[in-house]
Order: C-alpha cells, then structure tokens, then sequence
C-alpha cells in the first residue's frame, strides 16, 4: 500500500522480527531483571495477578516468581497503577508519574465521581463524609502498616457501611462501600497494594500508604508515554496507540505531533514510528514462546493481522476481547496452551492438532500444511512448555479470563 509521506514501507517480516527483540521473546535476548522487562514492555497488564509474573517469566534468563515479588515489593521498584482503558497495570517506579498524568489521573477523577453518585444514591453519603473516611484510611495505614480490606474495616468501622442497590426489586442487593472507597484511593494514588494473601497468584491485597506521585503536564506526559510505546510497539497506526492508551483520536495526534513520530506504510495503511526508527531490525532468529493471558505482546495493537490469523481468535480470545495464553513460533501466534488440574502444560497448534500438538513432555506430531509449523517449531515450543512447567513446579495458574481452547485443554 502506497502512503503520501511515508518514509519507507515496513511490512510484516519486519513487523514481527522487531517484536521479537524489543519485547525480549527471542532466547538470547531475555532479560535479567523484572524491571528491565517491564520497560521493554512499557506495561505489564495486572488484572489477573498471574499474568505479571507469567508474562515477565517468558523473558527472563532465570524465570521464576520471586524475582517479581523482589521488584514489587522489596526494591519497590515496580508499582501497579489503574491506568490505561481503565485497566491495572504494572508499571517501573521511574515511569509511574508519567502514565499517572497520561492516562491514570483521569480515570481517578471519573472513578471519584462515580464513588460520590454511588454513595449519595445507595446510602445518602456526601463527599465531606467520604473525606473523614479517607482520612481515617490513611492515617490508620501510617499506624499500623501493611492491611488488608478486611483489617482496614476494623480500623474503620464506616468502611462496613453497605449500600442498597435495586431497592425494592426481587435482586435488591447490598454491598460494602469498603471496595470502591478503597478503589479510588488507590487510583488516586494515596494508596498502594502490597504484598497479597496467599500465593502470587492472589488478588486478595494488602493495602499501604503510598508517597504522591510526581504529576508532569498532562500533554508533556502523553508525549512520553506515546514515545515509549513506539519505541516498544512501533510502528503502529493511530488506531493502535487509541486502543492502547484510551486517548481521544486528537490527544493521539498531538502526542505523535510532540514526539516529530514518522509516517511509514503498512499494509493496513500509515503507521508510525520515532524519528530514525526506520532501519530493519536486527534478525533473532527463530524463536517460540508460550505467553499467559493478557499478555502485553498480544494487546499490544488494536490491529493484529500481521501476527495473529483472523481464525485463531474465536479459539483464543474471550466473548469480551480478552485474550487467552498464546503460543507463539517466530513472531506469530500459532496456537494456545494451558495448565490441567494435575500441573502438566499442554498446547495445540491452530488450526487443528493435525499441524502439531504436544504436552510440557516434548511430545508432537510436528506434521504441517505446508504452511504452517513444523519439526523445528514443535521441538523449540516444547522446549519452552518444559521450561514454563518447572518454574511453576506445583503452582496452578487459571487465567481470570478464560477462553474456547484454553478451557479444552485444561480440562
């Protein structure tokens, strides 16, 4: 596709060559530390606590879970924030401030007006009263330290205040007001979570007073966010980085404008990359990866062709957009994986077992189409199921979002 302006065209090899190296998935590329990770990434999706260390894992030299739990809540060097599209992410410390400005303060004021409508409707709170229990909150945070939801109601006993919901309906309900105060402090980054109940896999969260966060401009913030995802994600259209941040169609374009972003052509019309950002990337070589659901590769871009057929996603993507665990072989996903109740990692290759299928043992057809995966695939694939089934060793990880083949194969 010709496009005016366009410094070059960067097709697909291309496209998948440079995913392979910035985001760390080919083997002699991993990295050492969580952090490093994360910033390759720009973001770590949190919604399912799994995803964090999974996805960090798969780019790992030494993949495990307490090099995670060291960066988030040792060095403090990893922080989770409610951010873009109003999703949780995981976030470096150092680039906190500006995805707070860029994308997170104004999900805090729209979840802040929201908590005031809920409170006022379902228990005629207004917001001095939420200002008292904040600032009981916090100040029980700063006395007696790391809590959870439930200590916090004890600290705070009008967190236990509960509010009616369909009043006078069949499914009147009534819930705590404890969550959704406890949300918007922590959006608003008065709050933090630590350390969980249980296991990495839990969302269950102890709470922390948290230091305010550095604001910078908003369009100062959005311009550096937006340079980073093209330095990890370019190049990519404006409908990619909309997708990505949330933004309105004219921040996108003012943020490409700040940052001097270069017009390219794709096969699905102009993209963008950061200025001298055109050369082809090095080659990686072949690569496999098994990556766990919501992973950042794979929601990176709204428009995914380039690396992810059109007849896999009914298999690997929920009814709401949420993808599942992905298989990947050499900048392509390929197929989907899963863990079973008895902890063996198993995986198929799509469309159908009949281009190759194995378990965490190495085992697969390797037989192809012509097209699709072959030996060399299934052994390299393999080799990665094993290498995600030690580190688990007796750990079982069910994706919060489950999807069709995901669901198939754990079962």
């Amino acid at each position: 596709m010709t496009v005016d302006g366009a410094v070059r065209r960067i097709g697909g090899d291309e496209r998948r060559a440079r995913l392979g190296v910035r985001h760390l998935l080919a083997p002699g590329l991993r990295a050492k530390s969580a952090e490093e990770v994360t910033r390759s990434l720009v973001a770590l999706h949190a919604t399912d606590a799994a995803t964090v260390y999974l996805s960090t894992a798969a780019r790992l030299t030494e993949p495990g879970f307490t090099e995670v739990e060291r960066a988030l809540y040792e060095a403090g060097s990893l922080v989770r924030l409610l951010a873009m599209r109003r999703t949780m992410f995981v976030v470096t410390l150092d680039s906190a401030p500006v995805v707070y400005a860029a994308a997170a303060r104004a999900i805090a004021v729209k979840e802040r007006a929201g908590l005031l409508k809920y409170l006022a409707e379902g228990g005629g709170w207004d917001g001095a009263w939420l200002s008292e229990v904040e600032e009981a909150v916090v100040a029980a945070l700063a006395v007696h330290g790391e809590s959870t939801a439930a200590q916090l109601g004890g600290y705070e006993p009008r967190l236990r205040e509960q509010v009616v919901r369909a009043a006078g309906k069949p499914y009147e309900t009534r819930q705590n007001v404890a969550s959704r105060i406890i949300r918007v402090l922590a959006a608003e980054g008065r709050i933090t979570r630590r350390r969980p109940v249980g296991s990495w896999t839990s969302s269950q969260f102890r709470w922390a007073a948290a230091e305010p966060l550095s604001e910078p401009p908003a369009a100062e913030a959005k311009a550096a966010l937006a340079r980073d995802w093209l330095a990890a994600y370019g190049p990519g259209t404006e409908a990619d980085l909309k997708w990505w941040t949330g933004w309105t169609l004219t921040d996108v374009r003012k943020a490409l404008t700040a940052v001097g972003a270069q017009p390219v052509a794709l096969d699905e019309g102009t993209g963008y990359v950061l200025p001298g950002d055109v050369e082809p990337a090095p080659a990686a070589g072949p690569w496999a990866a098994l990556l766990p659901g919501l992973d950042p590769t794979p929601m990176g871009w709204q428009q995914r062709d380039w690396f992810l057929p059109d007849e896999h996603r009914p298999a690997l993507f929920d009814k709401t957009g949420n993808v599942g665990p992905t298989v990947w072989w050499d900048g392509r996903v390929v197929g989907g994986w899963a863990q079973r109740p008895d902890g063996e990692i198993v995986w198929r290759l799509l469309p159908g077992p009949e281009k190759g299928s194995g378990k965490s043992s190495g085992t697969g057809s390797g037989k192809s189409s012509g097209k699709g995966p072959g030996k060399e695939a299934v052994a390299a694939i393999a080799a990665e199921a094993a290498r995600l089934g030690d580190w688990l060793g007796d750990v079982r990880v069910t994706p919060r979002f489950r999807t069709p083949l995901e669901r198939e194969l754990s079962a």
